[in-house]
């Protein structure tokens, strides 16, 4: 049988592989590894001449096809314990090198796209680009702040799941309102505006419902946000503080 080969510049063994397979369409999980490895010498014969460096990578893979070739043509000993797919490590190679390849051909067209981007210079109005948020959030809810915050919105959660009769529940269902975040707003302003210690903790252990908690949590990091109410940490107490910043 003859081939006819268009000699094309390929990056190594792997993509001179990669394309004999793609070539004759067969499946990557199952190469005809005689049909391929007689290709891929007649190609690496029909090459120009390269450097000695270059040329030993294509044949150092030419004797792993030729190793697999002999490998799978020797007759299976049926006493000896069944040995893998000598094309297994070969296939998960080409599979690795696939992969890279799409990604680079990929990242290739995002570059060449890329000089047809524009970027419009900043123009905001100058009262905007004055503009300061009223809390640092970053400084504020730090990786301690916010994991404490979280623990306790757990805690309270699982209160509330552990005081729940899952027998009596299911024996009918009373619909609630549906609790608003602008109500729940107005809920901790009011009660952050009354003198005395106002804990966070408390705050959400007063909610009703699952979903109330949820929304009254949601409510007092807006509020926190806005700059309306200030978060301080309770050690003592294992809890924070929450005060009226405008007081």
């Amino acid at each position: 049988m003859e081939y006819s080969f268009r000699l094309e510049s390929f990056e190594g063994p792997l993509d001179l592989l990669l394309h004999l397979i793609e070539k004759n369409k067969v499946d990557i999980y199952d190469i005809p590894i005689s049909l391929i490895t007689e290709q891929y010498l007649q190609a690496i014969a029909d090459m120009p001449e390269k450097d000695l460096e270059e040329m030993s990578e294509f044949l150092l893979m030419a004797s792993t096809l030729l190793d697999i070739k002999a490998k799978m043509l020797l007759p299976k000993d049926e006493e000896a314990p069944e040995e893998g797919d000598p094309r297994a490590e070969l296939v998960a190679r080409l599979l690795e090198y696939r992969k890279y390849k799409l990604l680079s051909a990929e990242m290739r067209q995002m570059e060449e796209g890329s000089d047809r981007l524009y970027y419009r210079t900043q123009d905001l109005p100058p009262e905007v680009a004055k503009y300061k948020p009223p809390v640092d959030l970053d400084g504020l809810l730090k990786n301690e702040t916010a994991e404490k915050l979280k623990r306790i919105f757990d805690e309270i959660m699982k209160r509330q799941q552990d005081r729940t009769d899952e027998v009596h529940s299911h024996f009918g269902e009373i619909e609630r309102e549906a609790v608003q975040i602008g109500d729940r707003l107005d809920y901790v302003k009011e009660r952050v505006r009354k003198p005395g210690r106002h804990s966070f903790r408390s705050l959400l252990g007063s909610s009703a419902t699952k979903l109330e908690i949820v929304i009254t949590f949601l409510a007092i990091l807006e509020l926190i946000k806005t700059g309306e109410i200030r978060l301080t940490e309770d050690s003592t107490r294992d809890d924070f503080t929450l005060e009226d910043n405008a007081a």
